[in-house]
């Protein structure tokens, strides 16, 4: 089931001008309430405690917390972040020891989780229509993942060969590093042997000692009603597989909706601009306007002017989250003819004397400028 990935103010319960404390006592707050010991055998829990341990790394540093204001986990791309949705929790509480000086989880989680390694996670993208968003639909996506190679049954070595322990970290699938400035250590996956603990000598012909073959895959997403440009669905389970019998990671499906010709959104209002005529400003109308759903009727009063904003409730797009809809936001346009013909001029040249306006004089045509030259006046402008 694809869910979206939340905004970090809401995920630590803040507002977007929380200071620094706050942010420090807020990811406490969560920290402590999703931590796995608290909530056993939770994985909601875990997932929200390592959704907290992301949107404190963002918020806590200024350059981070500024792309992301303004171009929210999109302008993320390309920053140095951790992957906590592959770190194991005791990981996660070595980091929260360093910033707050010693763990306040009451002992420390055992196990480790064993030595396996969740698969990685993959991404891809969709592109859909502002009618897709209105609706929501079901997109059907192609992607290439990494499968267990069935040559080797995964081990990466030649069919009649073993692998062998790892040099770099003794067979123990990790390695302490330093982080964040050489404050603390951190115990992270070794880089030479990828946390399997071992090496192959003689790889496998098929894999070539990967232990995983590409293969194409096709699989239908739900895109729920009311998600904004840039969103991302988390389809979980679908990313490549894991090892030692962990489970396999997420596939990350980034958003994208298409410009319409009509409409701007405005958080969950739709705005269109509609031209009307000068009568029908003054005089009001029924005009005709387009919709997301087809063509609807909107009520224009006598005396609106121009740029003047008028409402179509329900007609905008729903919200994420509870699905009520927004509203149509139509501005209106007034526009001045370009050309006018005789009577239409006669009468405004009329509706120009009863206001005592000033207006242009009349043209001459060419015709009566020509009949004016043939009997002597000189003045034909």
């Amino acid at each position: 089931m694809p869910t979206t990935k939340r905004d970090y103010y809401e995920v630590l319960e803040i507002s977007k001008t929380a200071s620094v404390d706050e942010i420090k006592k807020a990811y406490r707050k969560a920290a402590l309430k999703y931590h796995p010991d608290k909530n056993p055998g939770d994985k909601e829990a875990e997932v929200k405690f390592k959704e907290a341990a992301e949107a404190y790394e963002v918020l806590s540093d200024q350059e981070k917390r500024a792309r992301y204001d303004q171009y929210g986990h999109e302008g993320l791309r390309g920053t140095t972040m951790h992957d906590y949705s592959n770190m194991d929790v005791q990981s996660i509480e070595d980091l929260f020891s360093a910033f707050f000086g010693g763990s306040p989880f009451g002992g420390r989680r055992g196990g480790g989780g064993g030595r396996g390694r969740r698969g990685y996670d993959l991404e891809t993208q969709i592109e859909i229509t502002l009618q897709d968003v209105a609706r929501g639909c079901e997109k059907e996506i192609n992607f290439t993942r990494n499968e267990i190679c069935e040559t080797c049954g995964g081990s990466g070595a030649k069919p009649g060969t073993k692998r062998k322990a790892c040099v770099t970290c003794g067979g123990r699938g990790q390695v302490v590093q330093r982080g964040f400035g050489g404050m603390f250590q951190m115990v992270t996956t070794c880089p030479r042997c990828l946390g399997q603990g071992s090496m192959v000598d003689t790889p496998c012909d098929t894999c070539d000692g990967s232990a995983r073959v590409p293969r194409k895959r096709t699989l239908s997403v739900k895109v729920p009603a009311g998600i904004f440009d840039g969103q991302e669905l988390i389809v979980r389970g679908e990313g490549e597989p894991g090892e030692e019998g962990s489970p396999r990671g997420d596939l990350h499906v980034h958003v994208r909706v298409k410009q319409h010709a009509f409409f701007h959104r405005d958080e969950n209002n739709l705005i269109v601009q509609v031209p009307i005529s000068f009568a029908q400003a003054a005089l009001g109308a029924d005009v005709e306007v387009p919709t997301l759903f087809g063509k609807s009727n909107l009520k224009v009063p006598a005396g609106t002017q121009h740029g003047e904003v008028l409402q179509l409730k329900g007609l905008g797009v729903p919200d994420l989250r509870s699905g009520q809809a927004g509203n149509l936001l139509v501005q209106v346009l007034i526009e001045v003819p370009r050309k006018l013909n005789r009577k239409q001029e006669d009468l405004l040249r009329e509706y120009a004397k009863l206001e005592d306006l000033n207006v242009a004089p009349a043209r001459k045509s060419f015709f009566e400028k020509l009949k004016d030259y043939v009997v002597g006046d000189e003045e034909t402008k």
